[in-house]
């Protein structure tokens, strides 16, 4: 967290068009129902609101009259408490643990491969493989409950399904034995908030 040398009246988003991470806070702004400008940055040229507001120069960057945040799993959690309602993370102590272990486990083990995909190059194909791997080898996550590890919806499935969203986009398709994940999935893109929470770039992703 850090001070932010301007003061915004509103709530302000600085987020790529495509990017997991982005979409991940931009389906939580959705879900609690938030309004707020959005700014959509290029990546590979970052204006200099971004570059002022975040030292390390990446987006998310949420901007709030006197405050700044970056790091998605921040952004997130902050709007969770920030907006409680609806809350988007069960109450007990014991759930919520999970839940963020589930989440700690997802970026550390699944993002890096749809980066290396992203980027191309002989890596790529390698990513695509694990990643398919590791979603088979996890549909009885998907099968424990109506969401992530959960009754309802909660910052896990705001950090999983803009993945899932780009399945296609990436090149893998899932077997019929992982149809659980693929069912899970359009459980969460049915809702208004997923609609509402993707730029252009990214609806065209599955048109």
């Amino acid at each position: 967290m850090v001070q932010n040398p301007r003061i915004h009246s509103t709530l302000v988003l600085y987020t790529a068009a495509d990017d997991i991470q982005c979409h991940r806070t931009r389906l939580v702004l959705a879900a609690k129902g938030v309004g707020y400008d959005r700014e959509i940055i290029n990546p590979e040229k970052l204006n200099s609101d971004v570059s002022e507001l975040n030292p390390y120069g990446t987006t998310p960057v949420l901007a709030e009259r006197e405050i700044t945040l970056y790091d998605a799993g921040v952004i997130c959690e902050y709007l969770d408490e920030r907006y409680p309602h609806p809350p988007l993370m069960p109450v007990d102590p014991h759930s919520r643990a999970r839940l963020r272990l589930a989440m700690m486990r997802i970026e550390r083990d699944w993002l890096p491969l749809t980066v290396a995909m992203t980027e191309g190059g002989r890596n790529a194909e390698t990513a695509r493989k694990y990643l398919r791997e590791a979603l088979i080898a996890s549909v009885e996550l998907f099968k424990a409950a109506r969401f992530l590890l959960n009754s309802e919806i909660s910052l896990a499935d705001c950090l999983v399904a803009p993945l899932i969203w780009r399945l296609p986009a990436y090149g893998i398709e899932l077997p019929r034995s992982a149809s659980a994940v693929n069912d899970y999935g359009e459980r969460l893109f049915a809702s208004p908030s997923f609609a509402r929470s993707m730029t252009r770039l990214e609806r065209s992703l599955r048109e």
